[in-house]
């Protein structure tokens, strides 16, 4: 089944091995995104993570028992997998890796619950961006359960996988976010993160950094 979506036609495409060709310099395009994401994840650790950490642990380990981080394997580039860094926002449950949180989940905690509305949750995920296993902006990574799922009844969900994830991405400030009851739900996602890779610019990512700061701040039904 096809899902057709509002999207200018993409300046880019896909060749027979599923790796994208940029139409410009792939290497400077890459390396330019990557100076990137360095420099503005090293402003986020000194100038918010550096106090923000401490406190947001504190809150967490008052109210429930168990580490103020939660990793998570999720898929990369290249279909290699990482540990994702959150901060914990659920009770420590045997559900963490194969479950989606939902709306009115009994396994968030108040906290948990605020810094999810608001996003602090994934700022740990700045470090992964140190680390170069996630970008500022990409595609965002599923658990690694998804990941098979998905690709089995998703067309084009792999080609997902051709660059780095991203702490936010286009899907996400279009509104693409949050649990997948059905499978279109995940379509729909892929559809759009396909016509990011085709059309990654540096203005693009400027302008869902800026998108996804003001969702942080006006708050996401999706979100919880």
């Amino acid at each position: 089944m096809e899902y057709n979506l509002t999207l200018p036609n993409p300046r880019g495409s896909i060749s027979a091995s599923g790796e994208y060709r940029n139409q410009s310099s792939e290497a400077q395009a890459v390396s330019a995104k990557r100076v990137f994401d360095i420099v503005f994840a090293l402003l986020v650790v000194v100038f918010l993570l550096s106090w923000l950490i401490p406190l947001v642990a504190l809150l967490i380990k008052l109210e429930s028992k168990g580490p103020a981080f939660f990793k998570q394997l999720r898929t990369g580039k290249d279909n290699q997998p990482f540990y994702c860094f959150k901060f914990r926002s659920m009770r420590v449950n045997a559900e963490a890796n194969h479950r989606q949180a939902s709306k009115g989940d009994a396994r968030i905690t108040r906290v948990g619950s605020f810094i999810r509305k608001t996003n602090i949750d994934e700022l740990p995920q700045f470090i992964n961006v140190l680390r170069g296993e996630m970008s500022i902006v990409g595609p965002r990574p599923h658990m690694l359960k998804h990941t098979e799922e998905y690709s089995q009844v998703v067309n084009g969900f792999m080609e997902r996988h051709t660059v780095t994830p991203g702490i936010t991405g286009l899907a996400q400030v279009r509104g693409f976010r949050g649990e997948t009851k059905e499978t279109i739900a995940m379509a729909k996602r892929v559809k759009i993160d396909i016509w990011y890779i085709k059309n990654w610019s540096f203005l693009l990512d400027l302008k869902i950094v800026v998108m996804t700061v003001i969702q942080a701040i006006k708050g996401h039904d999706n979100a919880f």
